[in-house]
């Protein structure tokens, strides 16, 4: 048995009909961020969940509501859900890429990093586990940028998923070297859950992204790039 997952992605687009869809928290939420692509990417990722959430289930976008209650401490500061449904959905936005990871009767996770010029041998030190250090090590300099990224990504994905975000170490979650089929090899950590299935996704050259399904099923993706003409909503 395969577990469906349907990924689609669009670049930020800040429109006035994609901001109707918008409830007064998120309004408001909008109106602090500063920048006008911190902006787009926000009402992007609410547009392009509610649209195809609807498509999903039949409910008019326009009604659809979200929970945001951490499952660890209940604050309102987790990942958006849809209550009253079996389905669990997961967003992420970097550069000029907004995704959305979606499936049926399990828990996902998604991550987007845009590959930057960051200090990467010194985030390495504070993002992957000791055999991974030797494996990142071990790379041509002018691998490293991307196989830190591929790391990060794909562990990003699976603590979005379980609801611990950064509260819980990346360098606790040893993965399989970026060239090698996503796997998680082992989890020293209080966090840790299994079993979870982990999925590179491809999204443009410059970008790592992955997603993470906490199910003992092999994953069946789906992916590409927003329905425009369905949603007036620009893809890549």
């Amino acid at each position: 048995m395969e577990m469906p997952v349907l990924v689609e992605w669009a670049t930020p687009t800040d429109e006035p009909h994609m901001r109707d869809l918008l409830d007064a928290a998120e309004l408001a939420r909008h109106d602090r961020f500063v920048r006008p692509e911190d902006k787009a990417r926000f009402v992007t990722g609410r547009f392009l969940a509610r649209t195809v959430l609807a498509e999903r289930t039949g409910l008019a976008p326009e009604s659809i509501t979200f929970t945001t209650e951490c499952p660890h401490c209940a604050g309102d500061h987790g990942k958006p859900r849809l209550p009253g449904h079996a389905i669990d959905f997961s967003l992420s936005h970097s550069g000029d890429r907004v995704v959305l990871a979606l499936v049926e009767g399990a828990v996902v996770g998604v991550d987007v990093e845009r590959e930057s010029d960051r200090d990467i041998d010194r985030l390495a030190e504070m993002v992957l586990s000791a055999p991974e250090r030797e494996t990142f090590a071990a790379l041509p300099p002018g691998d490293r940028k991307r196989a830190f990224h591929v790391y990060w990504s794909r562990k990003e994905s699976i603590l979005k998923a379980t609801g611990h975000g950064l509260a819980a170490p990346m360098s606790a979650i040893h993965l399989s070297a970026p060239g090698d089929a996503p796997e998680v090899l082992s989890w020293d950590d209080d966090a840790a859950v299994s079993p979870v299935r982990l999925a590179d996704l491809s999204l443009g050259s410059g970008y790592a992204a992955a997603l993470a399904v906490l199910t003992p099923h092999p994953l069946n993706v789906t992916a590409g790039p927003s329905s425009a003409d369905g949603r007036t909503m620009s893809g890549t």
